[in-house]
């Protein structure tokens, strides 16, 4: 069997690269890989936060699929098919002996091609989405990275108008232009009239929405632009009655405002991801790996929100005694919400990157909060210079760098690991973004438990996979959001940290650098 011969492929393989990363798990990884594209059938494989970040269990994946008879498609954004090309692909290639084309694109190749094709997420999903005939039905397929799937398919199924789709609208309905700009500037009028928020996006109120039934009401539907006539499809169904003889689950209908110019986008997505999804799975096996998806093997939630039902589930455990990190959270400190706060936090990283002045390497500062990061970028500028940089990717050597969740995540791979990462509060999404409001809304009319279903999963993704690089080195950890030791939840955060060494002080000891 195909897993047999893999295994053993592999295991030779690892056995004769000299200062190959090593990781515990890469035979097994295989095999079940190997095992699903055998059997056909479709696997949910989470490898630790650490080995996703580092991405040692490609080469797992990618062994099992060059020695498969058939072909497969491996699914994964730009920046990791590069790593494929050029780094795994060509030297598993040369070991191995295989004779197998690979190529990259956003359609099936033409002809009887068997070799291993990489594509983009968005071309992928666009084609399952919208049923198009680039890529054949039942040609195994892993997706790499799905801890960031729920986003791409949100991103391809949502819909959106802006200045240039008004313009286009009055073009198709000449005899219709003043009531088409009558609507526009109603619109205008009502969206700017909304509060400033640091997000720029505000939700649909009835007002806005009885302005754009007006104008559908008065345009011919067949002749509608294909932007305006999929827009108009979700928000029919937004307007449709419900009732316990036809429920459904409205979709998000939102804003983003470019206030300085006088511009306005509208947005309309699904909220529910599943029903939509559950077709595509069935088209073709499909194995799913992430790196920290959920405390459970079995991932229920991440399963139910993607529409996935009986897959083969597997979960890595990490090493206890490489991959621990050094984890401060103090006693006593103020809550998040608490006018104390902003205060001792400031006085708390001062502290901090004091202490570790005694030893190199960077430090991060997270901070969620826009108008924190800011100012706590101003206060450390002030007393360590140049060292201190808001969101950017050129850093000294012992460089502090003030950072939001989303470009941590984005830049985290070009920077070098640091040795110290202090986190300002738990990473829960925030209710003031209405995108996040409306979800809550969501789930509360549907009686569901919001916060243990949607904000804590996505604040414990996002916390594994910031402290990843910090593994590395055995860095230190200082989260400072008591409500890890105040909250009932903060068992959940905790495991979610482990491997870990708790520590509950501070001194220039925990800095020094062990001969």
């Amino acid at each position: 069997m195909i897993e047999a011969e893999v295994h053993l492929s592999l295991h030779n393989f690892l056995r004769s690269q000299a200062g190959f990363p090593s990781w515990p798990h890469h035979l097994t990884m295989a095999r079940l890989v190997a095992r699903a594209l055998r059997l056909g059938r479709s696997a949910l494989i989470q490898v630790g936060a650490l080995c996703g970040y580092q991405g040692r269990y490609r080469t797992s994946f990618v062994a099992s699929a060059l020695m498969w008879h058939g072909p497969v498609i491996i699914v994964a954004p730009e920046a990791i098919q590069q790593r494929l090309m050029k780094v795994e692909i060509p030297r598993l290639l040369e070991w191995l002996q295989v004779n197998k084309p690979i190529r990259s694109g956003d359609v099936w190749p033409r002809g009887e091609f068997q070799g291993i094709l990489l594509v983009s997420p968005e071309a992928w999903l666009q084609a399952q989405l919208t049923s198009t005939d680039n890529f054949p039905d039942g040609i195994p397929t892993i997706i790499d990275g799905v801890d960031d799937l729920e986003d791409w398919v949100r991103s391809q199924l949502t819909v959106s108008l802006d200045a240039h789709d008004w313009d286009q609208l009055m073009l198709a309905y000449p005899n219709k232009t003043e009531v088409i700009r009558s609507s526009r500037v109603q619109l205008t009028r009502e969206l700017f009239q909304h509060p400033a928020n640091p997000y720029e996006c505000y939700l649909i109120s009835l007002d806005e929405e009885e302005i754009l039934s007006r104008l559908y009401s008065a345009l011919h539907p067949a002749s509608l632009p294909d932007p305006w006539t999929r827009f108009w499809q979700i928000f029919q169904h937004r307007l449709s009655p419900i009732s316990p003889h036809t429920p459904h689950t409205p979709p998000l209908l939102w804003s983003t405002i470019a206030r300085r110019q006088g511009l306005f986008s509208l947005h309309c997505a699904p909220i529910e991801l599943g029903k939509i999804l559950s077709p595509i799975w069935s088209r073709q096996p499909v194995v799913f790996i992430g790196s920290a998806l959920e405390s459970e093997t079995e991932a229920p939630l991440f399963r139910q929100r993607l529409g996935l039902d009986e897959v083969t589930c597997l979960k890595f455990s990490s090493d206890s005694q490489t991959d621990a990190i050094q984890l401060y959270v103090p006693y006593q400190f103020p809550l998040p919400n608490t006018p104390e706060f902003q205060a001792a936090f400031i006085h708390k990283v001062r502290t901090l990157v004091c202490l570790s002045a005694t030893t190199s390497g960077l430090t991060v500062v997270l901070v969620g909060d826009v108008p924190l990061k800011s100012q706590v970028g101003a206060i450390l500028a002030s007393e360590f210079g140049s060292r201190v940089q808001v969101e950017k990717t050129c850093l000294d050597e012992n460089g502090i760098l003030i950072s939001g969740w989303e470009f941590w995540r984005e830049h985290q791979k070009v920077l070098p690991a640091p040795q110290l990462l202090v986190i300002a509060t738990l990473p829960l999404p925030s209710l003031e973004n209405p995108l996040v409001a409306g979800r809550v809304a969501h789930h509360k009319r549907s009686h569901q438990d919001w916060f243990r279903l949607y904000l804590l999963p996505v604040a414990l993704n996002e916390l594994q996979r910031a402290i990843a690089p910090v593994r590395e080195n055995q860095g230190i950890v200082a989260l400072l959001d008591s409500r890890v030791v105040m909250r009932s939840y903060g068992a959940q955060v905790l495991a979610a940290l482990s491997p870990l060494a708790r520590i509950d002080y501070l001194d220039p000891t925990l800095f020094s650098i062990e001969e």
